[in-house]
């Protein structure tokens, strides 16, 4: 029998600095996400960052958290209720981090009798900190504990022309009511060094500009090359003119280089250089959570203003919506039949 798992990043249990601070440590202990040796890595998380952020993390969560919960959650929960009422297959949720977790994810599609199970990452480009980790941990989950069952993932959807449809559909909504005069797709950021760990070339990603726009195999766990061409796509069906979008990354951690160009600083400098009404779409996540709502919706919007903008507009993820619901449904569907 078949089933399917939704796994998206996950949340603390509250806004509490312990449960925040039990949150990070379990999301940044993660090789894939910290990608140093352990010790490095205990040192800097549970030595310095433990001892830190999770007070300051958890004001921002405050910020944010819905009277159900933490809106990624909810959210999640919400499209799954609608995915499983569309499947003629059992259909669960996981979290990589935090709870549900994935082990009981797949504990509650076993208890029905499943055996073959489709992992679906909801991240829309491959990533070690996103897509790599799900599978990893799920690959080795199934191996100690469910030995008859059989995984098979989803690949990367950046460029699949149904998600493309569906996100240009759900971001043009905003921009003919709001009429900005610049749309920045905003990606979450990485270290330039998980792009090039990612290279099955080892020698194609140099990150100068011309690489991912090269065919190359290294394209298919190219995380930089999956977000350009994510916009690349969506600016084609939506046919936006040159100039009048961009892309940027956000959300970085720590002194070493990041992808660039960063959020943060490009939002200021469009600010400045008199761009007066300014819409950001967030097309790494699905659902939107702390570093759409707060981190765009909050502090990119002040950033904005307080540098001469005065209009900001923070498009919604895809989250529940009915077409990508849908679009999940017929996923699920194609591969059960």
């Amino acid at each position: 029998m078949k089933g399917a798992l939704l796994v998206n990043l996950g949340s603390p249990n509250s806004t509490s600095v312990k449960d925040v601070k039990n949150y990070l440590d379990e999301f940044l202990m993660d090789k894939r996400v910290i990608d140093t040796p352990y010790l490095v890595r205990a040192f800097v998380v549970k030595g310095i960052i433990l001892n830190t952020r999770p007070k300051k993390s958890a004001e921002a969560y405050k910020k944010i958290w819905w009277p159900e919960g933490s809106p990624l959650i909810v959210l999640s929960e919400r499209l799954h209720k609608k995915v499983a009422e569309k499947s003629d297959i059992p259909v669960e949720l996981a979290m990589r981090y935090g709870n549900p977790s994935i082990k009981s994810g797949i504990e509650k599609l076993v208890n029905q009798g499943v055996t073959e199970i489709f992992l679906i990452p909801l991240y829309p480009q491959f990533a070690m900190a996103t897509t790599e980790t799900i599978e990893v941990l799920a690959a080795k989950l199934v191996k100690k504990h469910f030995p008859n069952v059989q995984l098979t993932n989803l690949p990367a959807f950046y460029n699949k022309e149904d998600y493309i449809s569906v996100l240009s559909n759900s971001i043009k909504t905003f921009i003919e009511k709001e009429k900005p005069e610049h749309l920045l797709f905003s990606y979450h950021g990485v270290p330039e060094r998980h792009i090039k760990k990612s290279d099955v070339t080892k020698s194609h990603c140099k990150i100068d500009g011309s690489c991912c726009n090269t065919p190359s195999p290294a394209h298919e766990f190219c995380y930089r090359h999956q977000c350009y061409e994510t916009t690349k796509q969506v600016a084609s069906f939506l046919n936006l003119k040159e100039g009048t979008y961009s892309t940027s990354f956000q959300s970085r951690l720590g002194r070493d280089p990041w992808l660039q160009p960063y959020t943060d600083k490009t939002i200021e400098g469009f600010a400045k250089d008199g761009v007066k009404n300014l819409a950001v779409v967030t097309p790494a996540f699905v659902s939107d959570c702390l570093e759409t709502l707060e981190e765009i919706g909050m502090e990119a919007k002040d950033d904005f203003i307080e540098n001469g903008g005065e209009k900001f507009t923070t498009i919604p993820c895809l989250n529940d919506n009915d077409d990508w619901a849908d679009t999940l449904t017929n996923w699920i569907k194609n591969w059960s039949k």
